[in-house]
């Protein structure tokens, strides 16, 4: 039998459903609060210092300090011996390494074939900056030689092949590569400075490492 319900009846519901409610929720948040308080206590506070980030970006931090130490060394050796050139070299021009730190032998190469610019272009005139330049070679970063060989040969054959036909490919000696170029620098073959040779270079300056061009 269907019991039919009273519009005071129905109002009482209500009424007790609204109250249910908020009483429900009070009692949700006071035991999830509960259980965040526990949590803290148990685990939030422990886990701060185990996941926190200054761990990882103190590790962060190390190699890049390691790295860039390694770099600014190097590059302030080109430094020095740029300095030098300008100052004492005879060449007040002399440009600034490239941004890897590397001498920027296009540039320097563009100064060298300048009309009675080309001696002196590598270590200064009269030798000022020999000693400044051995210190840059040295700084320099280590080039695997195989592969110093291999490109230095590439880019001698592609100096012949433009031109250049007396290009003297580079030779391996005690486990170095040793530059070609003019097979005796005391007597040139060629002539460095004429239109020949420049465009030659530029159409073969793709063919060295970074690092190597300018050595040959």
């Amino acid at each position: 039998m269907i019991q039919k319900t009273t519009p005071r009846a129905t109002a009482g519901l209500r009424l007790t459903a609204l109250i249910a409610v908020p009483v429900l929720a009070f009692s949700v948040a006071c035991s999830g609060g509960g259980d965040s308080s526990d949590g803290a206590k148990s685990h939030g506070i422990a886990d701060v210092p185990d996941t926190s980030a200054p761990a990882p970006s103190a590790k962060t931090e190390t190699k890049p300090d390691t790295r860039a130490k390694g770099k600014s060394a190097f590059y302030d050796a080109q430094m020095t011996y740029v300095q030098c050139m300008r100052a004492k070299g005879g060449y007040p021009d002399f440009p600034d390494p490239k941004l890897s730190g590397h001498f920027d032998w296009a540039k320097i190469n563009e100064i060298g074939s300048q009309p009675g610019r080309n001696e002196g272009i590598k270590g200064g005139k009269n030798r000022a900056c020999v000693d400044e330049l051995m210190a840059a070679m040295d700084a320099t970063p280590k080039i695997d030689q195989q592969k110093a060989y291999e490109s230095m040969l590439a880019h001698a054959q592609c100096m012949r092949d433009n031109g250049v036909s007396k290009f003297a490919n580079p030779t391996m000696s005690g486990g170095n590569a040793q530059p070609g170029g003019q097979p005796n620098p005391m007597s040139r073959a060629y002539d460095e400075e004429s239109p020949q040779y420049k465009q030659a270079r530029k159409a073969c300056e793709s063919k060295l490492l970074e690092g190597l061009d300018g050595m040959q």
